[in-house]
């Protein structure tokens, strides 16, 4: 699944330079996660690292975006090949 970022957001602004593939940015009134980029963090780290840092618990899993960890690792993928990269994941 993607993750989302709620209405709790304080907008203390740690989540966004910790995105790997640059999925999170401000909103009209808090941070969102740009679905298509998110990857909860597949084939960066073992866990979604604004979920890690996030003071406020406020980023939940997105219940229109249900994805299995092969299809999040198949973005990731993708991901790193627009841009160019080799994917080498970490896990």
């Amino acid at each position: 699944m993607a993750l989302m970022i709620t209405d709790a957001c304080i907008n203390c602004d740690v989540c966004e330079p910790e995105c790997p593939n640059q999925a999170i940015r401000m909103g009209a009134e808090f941070y969102e996660i740009q679905p298509g980029k998110c990857t909860e963090c597949v084939g960066h780290f073992d866990t979604p690292q604004c979920v890690e840092v996030c003071p406020v618990d406020c980023i939940p899993h997105h219940p229109e975006h249900v994805e299995s960890p092969e299809d999040l690792m198949a973005k990731y993928k993708r991901l790193m090949a627009e841009k160019g990269q080799t994917s080498s994941p970490a896990q």
